[in-house]
């Protein structure tokens, strides 16, 4: 049976970008799923505005540095200051880019911007850098992977995460050429040990001052010939990631990569191997590769819809979206990411977030169940974070500053405020004998029916609208929610 153009907007809506708004899903009956693509490809087209968060106190401290060895000149009480805020500043920052997902009109470019924020993962505590980061792959989120690639590379957050400083001549270091190659370009397997050597050979001397400018210092670089992937030169960095765009393999691991996150887990060879072939003659356009997977047929194969479980930054940022509310205290957004593993700016390891179901285990999956009541009724929450440190970057909690943050985060009451009479709007003129059938397929996108007589139990009937929220909230708390 075809599908109807409703559920497959509300697929692209979901892979392209973070689920239907209240205004919008009324509209999706009477539009094609390519028309609202290009819709998509318009509005994420418009100017970017950076997110910027940096505070006052750190402005001071940097003003004037042009090397980081000049941080050494500061006091400890103004470098313990400058952390301090920056992790304030990162977590405003973190808010902030989670606001556009949620509220911006250029879904598939913040939605490409998680996917990149998660390859090109990144963990360092200077708010300067990870704006700049974020700056260049929110700007080159659908542009060409090469102009983004150089652009990571060159930064300084890329460049010290990854330990180039310590790259010199005589002393090479070879953590930032590896993870070029293994998690940036043609993945593990590919290169060899002597390919990381000579790599991180030709990678000497790039560095950067604190101000958040590339340099390069000729006196640190090895000048010496290179032999890479079987070329010979006397090769610099740029040269590399050169050599490495030239091999298709780089064009595969991407385009695999980007598959499995906007497609399915599970991989077609064949249409990878497709996709991957008019990547790289297209000289690597990304929103080419992109057009070619949602505009497909079979993009919009039932096995490939409900079947991605949301990450916790998705699921979060989808329910805001369907229910407009006003949040008191934000703050209660970094609680859910840090509970459910998957704190902005702070990924596991260099690898990024797994994703997959790596996102579900038995405490996580009753608080994501949990979490459309807490958010709409103004439930006191009481979540202790995961205690795996990998995961937690340092944050974990005892007992007593766990219960303090859960206190400061939701209050019993006055932290939500749901416009419920724009969310009713949605289904104006449908009969009330189609209202549960028509909410399941708005909020759902598995074709599964729940058994209508355990939904039935826990709707409250008292009016029209009550009806509405009953059976949204019900909705979004099963496990089918959880999946797009």
């Amino acid at each position: 049976m075809p599908l109807s153009n409703r559920l497959k907007n509300q697929h692209l809506l979901w892979r392209a970008g973070f689920g239907p708004t209240a205004k919008n899903t009324a509209s999706l009956d009477n539009i094609t799923s390519k028309q609202l693509w290009q819709l998509l490809l318009t509005t994420s087209a418009k100017p970017l505005e950076k997110i910027e968060v940096a505070n006052n106190l750190t402005d001071g401290l940097v003003t004037g540095m042009q090397d980081v060895a000049q941080m050494e000149k500061l006091t400890k009480d103004e470098k313990r200051a400058l952390q301090k805020q920056s992790r304030e500043d990162l977590k405003s920052l973190n808010l902030r880019w989670l606001d556009e997902m949620i509220n911006s009109q250029a879904q598939l470019r913040e939605k490409m911007s998680l996917f990149w924020h998660g390859h090109f993962a990144c963990r360092v505590v200077n708010i300067y850098y990870q704006q700049q980061l974020l700056d260049i792959i929110r700007s080159n989120a659908f542009g060409k992977f090469s102009d983004m690639l150089r652009s990571v590379s060159k930064s300084p957050a890329m460049l010290q995460f990854l330990n180039n400083r310590q790259n010199k001549k005589q002393h090479p270091n070879e953590n930032f050429a590896r993870e070029v190659m293994e998690l940036f370009t043609i993945g593990r397997g590919n290169y060899t040990e002597n390919d990381v050597k000579e790599a991180a050979r030709a990678f000497t001397g790039w560095g950067f001052n604190q101000q958040g400018e590339f340099l390069f210092r000729p006196f640190q670089h090895d000048t010496g010939s290179k032999i890479f992937l079987g070329k010979a030169g006397n090769f610099n960095g740029d040269d590399i990631i050169n050599i490495l765009l030239e091999q298709k393999q780089t064009a595969y691991f991407i385009t695999k990569k980007i598959y499995r996150y906007f497609v399915n887990e599970k991989t077609n060879e064949v249409k990878i191997t497709w996709l991957a072939n008019r990547l790289y003659e297209s000289g690597y356009d990304i929103k080419k590769l992109m057009t070619d997977v949602f505009t497909s047929d079979w993009f919009y194969e039932e096995k490939n819809i409900g079947t991605k479980i949301k990450s916790p930054v998705e699921l979060i940022a989808g329910i805001r979206r369907l229910l407009p509310m006003d949040m008191q205290n934000n703050n209660a957004q970094l609680l859910f990411q840090r509970a459910l593993g998957q704190i902005l700016f702070y990924p596991p390891n260099v690898a990024g977030w797994p994703g997959g179901k790596s996102w579900i285990d038995s405490s996580t999956l009753m608080l994501r169940l949990r979490i459309p009541q807490i958010l709409t009724t103004d439930e006191a929450i009481n979540i202790r974070p995961k205690s795996d440190d990998d995961i937690m970057m340092g944050q974990m909690m005892d007992d007593k500053v766990t219960a303090r943050v859960n206190k400061a985060y939701a209050a019993k009451t006055g932290t939500v405020t749901v416009n419920w009479e724009a969310v009713a709007a949605i289904f104006k003129g449908v009969p009330r004998e189609n209202l549960q059938d028509n909410i399941a397929k708005t909020i759902l996108q598995s074709n599964s029916k729940l058994i209508t007589v355990l939904l039935t139990k826990y709707l409250n009937n008292e009016s029209r609208e009550n009806f509405i929220k009953s059976a949204i909230i019900n909705l979004m708390s099963t496990p089918e929610y959880q999946l797009c």
